[in-house]
């Protein structure tokens, strides 16, 4: 294993040919992420999340599932974020991330229903219900009036693509992308779950002091789910373009909220689902 993808031997069949030769595949993983709180009693760290991720970034990945799921609001809640625990067998890698919160910071453990098994293709998996996915006092974004040009979006698949590092040697990872009204990528993460690439990317204006992010946009290299309408939302990221289709209650969600829905962005088309206001010549 090197990184986060893996070498090994495939049968490569071309017509009546077959030859022996190496492939990279995507490294995919769980990775466990405890919570340990003095609010709580016998603050022993408790597992809140197990999802299955591509390795790297696991604290920014955490620390970003955190903030989007509303139990943390900022960094400076964060006392302690390290990897703990044994390393995978033949590696030094560790699947198990614990952060230590600050002891002012409350923790209600019994809210979070979800006791969150969550998979590489589906982050909503296992929530009580869609009420417990609207973080508590999630404003609309009709005040937050950052405009983007139709040129520097169209530009912005090619980009992404251009930096997919382990897409290139893999073609199986989902990647996500903060930009600015220039069209500057100023953060990318790639990861095999849509909604870890994005926590990865929000992990990391967190830790960096860019949240809220109402001057960036938000690329993902899939299809819309309503989770990654939410986290955008709670990332107070004004607007999020997809090179695939978004779910009808993606739609919902960014028409309620009021923030930039894109689909299907691909060459010099797009579709606009909510919010087009946002989007000039």
């Amino acid at each position: 294993m090197t990184g986060s993808s893996l070498v090994i031997d495939i049968s490569k069949i071309s017509g009546a040919q077959q030859e022996i030769r190496n492939d990279s595949v995507a490294v995919e993983e769980p990775l466990e992420i405890q919570l340990s709180s003095p609010t709580v009693q016998n603050c022993a760290a408790k597992s809140i999340s197990i999802t299955m991720r591509t390795p790297g970034d696991d604290i920014e990945l955490a620390l970003g599932f955190l903030f989007t799921e509303g139990i943390i609001t900022g960094a400076d809640q964060v006392r302690a974020a390290a990897a703990v625990g044994q390393p995978a067998p033949g590696s030094d890698l560790r699947n198990t991330i614990r952060v230590d919160l600050e002891p002012e910071v409350e923790v209600d453990l019994a809210r979070l229903q979800r006791h969150f098994y969550t998979t590489s293709s589906c982050g909503v998996c296992g929530k009580a219900s869609l009420d417990a996915l609207r973080v508590s006092g999630q404003k609309s974004l009709r005040g937050q009036m950052t405009r983007f040009r139709r040129k520097v979006i169209v530009t912005m698949p090619d980009k992404l693509r251009a930096r997919q590092d382990l897409f290139s040697k893999t073609g199986g990872l989902h990647a996500a992308a903060a930009f600015n009204q220039d069209g500057d990528i100023i953060v990318l993460k790639e990861d095999v779950g849509r909604h870890n690439a994005v926590d990865k990317v929000i992990g990391w204006l967190l830790n960096n002091g860019r949240l809220p992010a109402g001057e960036l946009g938000l690329l993902v290299s899939g299809r819309t789910s309503f989770e990654l309408v939410q986290k955008a939302l709670v990332a107070g990221i004004p607007l999020l373009a997809a090179v695939s289709a978004p779910s009808s209650l993606a739609v919902r969600l960014a028409r309620e909220f009021d923030l930039t829905l894109i689909g299907f962005l691909r060459a010099e088309t797009f579709n606009i689902y909510a919010a087009a206001e946002r989007i000039t010549t």
